[in-house]
């Protein structure tokens, strides 16, 4: 059992939660917590650290883990050990150290009528995270990554992506016009939610190839990068709201991409 903090690889871990370079440098990610554990690619896993005082809330949940966990290399260390590794106020007591994914652009465009989501320089990992589980929820291919988007291996994103990390394919991109008219040669019509928009996003045809483009949450997305969608539109206000929070307005968008696709318009 490791019970010093001081331990190499306990700081080596520590780095990786706080800092995104070190974790671009080490390749890897953590990901923590019961859930996370389970639905883990195991070829993915490179280790998995134990808290001494790791529980399971019912027995098929602690026979999941106990199976899997017989497959993995596994180190058990301290409460006050695991606290330090860990990124949440009530740690389950499990954490994974994961090797990242690299997906290239053509990741994204596997189907015939793709249905993405471009994300202009969103800042808070919650709300990133957020988009990521929604939009495998509607049924979404992947997600562009504008170069100053938020780290997407930050523990609050992982979290927050309840598990959809694994699945979800993603591509940075450090020019996003650029690669919105790469979308758009590709057949791909992209749909930007934008105040000036003139046309109600209920109003457009989703069924063929498409992204949406959200920007940031308090900017909104930059006027040259408004400029390549092909088409502006709104969601339309009641009362004296102007916007949804961009998690919710990507929400909103996506999931009726999904109803047109599933009821043919």
């Amino acid at each position: 059992m490791i019970t010093s903090p001081g331990n190499e690889r306990i700081k080596s871990l520590v780095h990786i939660r706080q800092r995104a370079k070190a974790r671009k440098d080490a390749d890897v990610f953590l990901s923590e917590g019961i859930k996370m554990f389970l639905e883990a690619p195991e070829e993915r896993i490179r280790e998995v650290f134990l808290s001494e005082s790791f529980s399971c809330p019912d027995k098929a949940v602690e026979d999941a883990v106990t199976e899997k966990l017989g497959r993995l290399s596994c180190e058990t260390v301290s409460g006050n050990v695991f606290s330090k590794i860990s990124d949440t106020c009530s740690p389950q007591g499990i954490l994974c150290v994961m090797k990242s994914y690299h997906y290239s652009f053509s990741d994204l465009l596997r189907r015939e009528y793709p249905l993405l989501l471009a994300l202009e320089d969103i800042r808070d990992p919650g709300n990133l995270g957020t988009m990521i589980r929604t939009g495998e929820g509607a049924g979404i291919d992947g997600v562009i990554l504008s170069g100053e988007t938020v780290d997407i291996y930050n523990p609050k994103t992982i979290r927050a992506t309840m598990g959809s990390i694994y699945r979800v394919p993603f591509y940075q991109t450090q020019n996003l016009q650029q690669t919105i008219a790469d979308l758009q040669r590709h057949g791909i019509r992209v749909f930007a939610a934008h105040l000036d928009g003139e046309t109600a996003y209920d109003a457009c045809d989703y069924t063929g190839g498409c992204a949406f483009l959200i920007g940031n949450e308090a900017g909104g997305l930059k006027e040259e990068t408004a400029a390549t969608a092909d088409c502006l539109m709104r969601i339309p206000m009641a009362g004296a709201v102007e916007s949804l929070n961009a998690g919710i307005a990507a929400a909103v968008l996506m999931y009726e991409a999904a109803r047109q696709r599933r009821n043919g318009k």
